[in-house]
């Protein structure tokens, strides 16, 4: 009997590295499929999700999930063993619900601001740099209503996937994490913290 695998489409340094990271977390067995930046990739691509968008999730079921959010908040809810996430219908959940949420919704999306700023004016890329100063002004306030959280996780003292979701979006400014790093001295640790995982390690590498 076929042990039932999931099928990951993205690409290394794009948001699908939290999902392959919360994978290995769990253990459950994986095909990576890298989706390159050609046009005709991405129009193949876009045959299995429409959106275009990185990362897509296939489940052993077949459902293909998109949206990186919702995707590791069904992966902590199917691996319960992992412990990726609280108990349902705990405080600690609403707590990992609303942070997974916060995090996806405002610096994920305030990232594709920086890079890909021309998307988010009519005027294309004539309003591009107004609109990426303000995304990398906006990238660290909005990750200072997260950091006083650390405890040494976002939750306390036991990691869960919203953890992975902060360490990898957090890397994503321009200026790399060092001057964040010195601002915050609890983000650093929770970089180090993360970092030092054996499914992390095994990503970046």
């Amino acid at each position: 009997m076929s042990i039932p695998r999931y099928t990951l489409y993205g690409r290394a340094g794009s948001g699908s590295d939290i999902v392959q990271m919360l994978l290995e977390e769990i253990g459950a067995p994986y095909d990576f499929m890298h989706i390159a930046k050609d046009p005709a990739e991405l129009e193949k691509y876009r045959r299995i999700n429409p959106t275009g968008k990185i990362p897509a999730l296939v489940l052993p079921q077949g459902l293909t999930m998109v949206e990186s959010a919702a995707i590791c908040m069904q992966l902590a809810a199917s691996h319960p063993d992992a412990r990726l996430a609280p108990t349902p219908g705990t405080v600690e959940h609403a707590r990992f619900l609303q942070w997974m949420v916060y995090l996806s919704t405002n610096l994920y999306e305030c990232a594709l601001r920086i890079y890909y700023p021309h998307r988010y004016s009519r005027l294309g890329e004539k309003a591009a740099e107004d609109i990426k100063q303000q995304a990398n002004e906006d990238f660290p306030k909005i990750l200072g209503t997260i950091v006083p959280t650390l405890s040494p996780y976002v939750l306390g003292e036991k990691i869960s996937a919203v953890d992975y979701y902060l360490y990898v979006v957090g890397g994503w400014h321009p200026d790399g994490r060092e001057p964040l790093h010195k601002q915050w001295p609890a983000l650093g640790r929770h970089t180090q913290l993360l970092a030092g995982r054996p499914s992390v390690r095994k990503v970046e590498a």
